[in-house]
């Protein structure tokens, strides 16, 4: 079963990467690139694995945020292997939504055309063309965007200004004492690494050659110097620095064709994989299938087996964390962990010598398969949310699966499974294009007696009605009724009777097929969206007795199940009939409530809807100055959304607005309408939208100690960091700053330091 109407409220990967510790040196390249940002409209950083690139991009941007009026992005594109994912994963990371006709690449480009704004583009080198194409468009039709890029080689377009970032300073073979050595850059990192693993290790004048040895071993190389400097809980530095020239006279004779800096990266992995047991290798490269982070159950899944059990993976994990192979991440719910895309590449390499490649992949594709059918069965319920958040953090995994499986022979269907199990997630994510697309290709890797074809068929139509692309609806449509398959019947009804409401024409009989169709089988969610469709349609056609029924009693299936999201589309629904044809109170009331669920969920798309219906409610009511300022409000959030209320609410979205600037008039509806924009989602549930918004103590609703850490992220300390210096705990930290932004209608940290600049530069508190 479907909806149109849910996303989360802010981008879920949309921020300037927040660093998990502390950045040594830098400054200046951080100038010259900030520099470079002030005069040329594309930058790229080159250079090769593990010099930088990426923690340098990300200082920038977070050292530059306020110089760009309406925001700084980052995406990272390592996690996508795909270059037709590339601008929709833009998109998806702006807050976009996939709703229209139009392509990703003309979405993203409609959202930044008159904005001043940095995207930064992670990871390039991969997909280097699809960047260098997506990148010049957009530069053509966003007069004021500046993109920021990181790749191994530069993208060719015009304009490009290329900035070689270069290792860190190394000291020289002459300088001995530690006090001399610390100055220089690359021997503090080490410094800094070390003490993260050994608190007690201190750089002296006896050990002090030895770093400096390592540091010039590796060329400088922050990855090279990180992971030497993790061995120092086993090994002293006079260990490390000898280990290391073994493996570099090893690599020197025997790889001369590889550029040097990238000889000493891959004698430096060697290394560490040597130091490995064979446990830990195996694991280090079988988690090399992951894209971007992965949990310990997924781990332990694609890890077992072949000799393995559970606790050895988990081991092996520990270890490697110390290694700095992989990194942990701590979210509100779980652990996670993320390979460094230089080590990931390292380890995939081991792993396809091993002809092992194929195994860990189909497991990997096995365990998010299996969460794909564990999330659709406890979909409808009080647990939807948590089921959003775990897909959400699994995309670019599921991404890999399926492309793995549709890239593999024989192993279609199951992406053709998948795909369908993991469509409306990516409707409710904004993101119904690359549901369809899935769909799609597997469906034309599969048989035509495939099972579940025409069901699939359904769910690809009804991707196309989010695009309002009727005919190419309709023709999934047909094809899935000549394949004869009874068991969709029920889905098929349902999207033919959506595709008719789309389409202004008669609805009821589809819909009510439908409903009776799913209630027979037991489904409950099925029945979700046709009783909302048919609740709208029957008022249409002039019942509204049996509209308000229906939609009452798609409340109540909600509310005896614990969905929240079925539930406010319901009273949605209540809200539309009512306003249209019934009580505009009644109206009212359910359009609030319906709000107030969106707002807890963050469920910005929702929630426009919401504020629409609002102004309607205001306009049937009389109050057109507040229906004005809501339809402003609602505006805001479309643009946010990159959509518009053209999608099921059309007619009375066009009416009500309509009749509202009549009644003020032109010049009195925009000025109101022009107030409203300023409104906050939160202002539209109040009942006293007539009166002009608030203005805002410039400290808004924060108390003092957010106001402290509101200040220590605008002075670019990581969450880490303002632990330590307010001596609260890290997770402490991280809901802190989630508050802030919560509370401010923020969407990142470098907006939250744009706004702690300018209320300093207003003298205000």
């Amino acid at each position: 079963m479907w909806t149109d109407t849910r996303t989360e409220d802010e981008p879920r990967t949309g921020r300037v990467r927040t660093e998990l510790d502390s950045y040594v040196g830098r400054q200046r390249e951080c100038a010259e690139v900030r520099r470079l940002l002030g005069t040329a409209r594309l930058v790229t950083l080159t250079g090769p694995g593990g010099v930088g690139k990426t923690r340098l991009a990300g200082r920038v941007a977070a050292a530059a945020g306020g110089a760009f009026a309406d925001g700084v992005l980052e995406v990272a594109l390592a996690d996508v292997r795909d270059a037709r994912l590339l601008t929709g994963l833009i998109a998806h990371e702006l807050g976009l939504h996939d709703r229209s006709p139009r392509s990703a690449l003309d979405t993203v480009a409609g959202y930044l055309r008159d904005k001043h704004f940095l995207l930064v583009l992670d990871n390039c080198e991969h997909l280097v063309e699809g960047c260098a194409e997506v990148a010049a468009a957009l530069l053509r039709g966003c007069p004021r965007l500046v993109v920021l890029c990181t790749s191994r080689r530069s993208l060719a377009v015009a304009g490009e200004h290329v900035h070689t970032v270069p290792p860190l300073t190394v000291p020289s073979g002459h300088t001995a004492a530690a006090k001399e050595l610390a100055s220089c850059d690359a021997v503090r990192l080490f410094v800094e690494r070390a003490r993260a693993v050994v608190p007690s290790f201190r750089l002296t004048d006896d050990n002090g050659t030895d770093v400096a040895r390592i540091c010039r071993q590796v060329d400088g190389l922050p990855l090279g110097i990180e992971l030497a400097a993790a061995r120092i809980r086993a090994l002293s530095p006079k260990q490390i620095a000898h280990r290391l020239d073994d493996r570099l006279a090893l690599l020197t004779t025997g790889a001369r064709t590889l550029p040097e800096r990238h000889r000493t990266l891959r004698a430096t992995a060697d290394w560490s994989f040597a130091l490995c047991t064979e446990v830990e290798r195996a694991v280090w490269s079988r988690c090399s299938v992951f894209a971007g982070s992965f949990d310990l159950a997924a781990a332990e899944y694609v890890c077992t087996g072949h000799g393995l059990d559970g606790e050895e993976v988990l081991a092996a994990v520990d270890t490697l964390i110390d290694m700095s192979v992989l990194v942990r991440e701590d979210t509100a719910s779980a652990v996670r962990y993320r390979m460094l895309e230089t080590l990931r590449e390292y380890g995939q390499e081991h792993l396809a010598a091993r002809n092992a490649d194929t195994d860990a992949a189909r497991r990997h594709r096995d365990h998010y398969a299996r969460l794909v059918r564990d999330a659709d069965a406890g979909w409808f319920g009080p647990h939807q949310p948590e089921w959003m958040d775990r897909l959400a953090a699994e995309h670019a995994n599921l991404r890999v699966a399926l492309s793995w499986s549709l890239a593999e022979p024989g192993e279609a269907a199951a992406a053709l499974r998948m795909a369908v199990g993991l469509s409306e997630y990516l409707v409710m994510s904004g993101a119904p294009r690359e549901a369809r697309d899935w769909i799609d290709r597997a469906l034309a890797a599969t048989p035509e007696d495939e099972p579940g074809r025409a069901r699939a068929l359904g769910s690809a139509a009804l991707c196309a009605l989010f695009h309002s692309d009727l005919p190419l609806a309709r023709a999934r449509l047909d094809e899935a009724d000549g394949l004869d398959d009874p068991g969709a019947h029920a889905h098929l009804s349902y999207a033919r009777g959506f595709a008719a409401m789309m389409n202004t024409e008669p609805a009821v009989e589809l819909a009510a097929e439908a409903v009776r169709a799913f209630a027979e089988r037991g489904e409950i969610r099925g029945q979700m969206h046709p009783l909302f469709i048919l609740g709208v349609s029957v008022a249409y056609r002039g019942d509204l007795g049996l509209a308000r029924a229906l939609l009452h009693r798609m409340r109540s299936l909600c509310e005896a199940a614990g969905d929240s999201h079925y539930r406010s589309m319901a009273l949605f629904g209540i809200g539309v009939v009512e306003v249209c044809f019934g009580d505009a109170g009644v109206a009212g009331k359910a359009m609030r409530e319906a709000l107030r669920i969106d707002l807890r969920s963050r469920d910005r798309f929702s929630a426009a809807y919401r504020i629409d219906g609002l102004a309607w409610v205001a306009s049937r009511q009389g109050d057109h100055t507040a229906a004005a300022r809501l339809f402003g409000a609602a505006a805001t959030l479309w643009d946010r959304c990159g959509a518009t209320p053209e999608v099921a609410v059309s007619i009375a979205h066009h009416d009500f607005r309509g009749a509202t600037r009549d009644a003020l008039g032109a010049e009195e509806f925009e000025r109101a309408f022009t107030e409203g924009r300023s409104l906050t989602p939160a202002d539209a549930v109040s009942e006293n939208t007539a009166k002009p918004p608030r203005t805002r103590n410039a400290a808004g609703p924060l108390t003092p100690r957010e106001r402290e850490v509101a200040d220590l992220v605008a002075a670019g300390l990581s969450n880490r960091e303002i632990a330590h210096s307010l001596v609260i705990a890290p997770r402490t930290t991280d809901t802190h700053v989630q508050h802030i932004l919560t509370k401010l209608d923020l969407s990142n940290r470098t907006q939250l330091a744009t706004w702690v600049l300018r209320r300093r530069t207003t003298g205000e508190s």
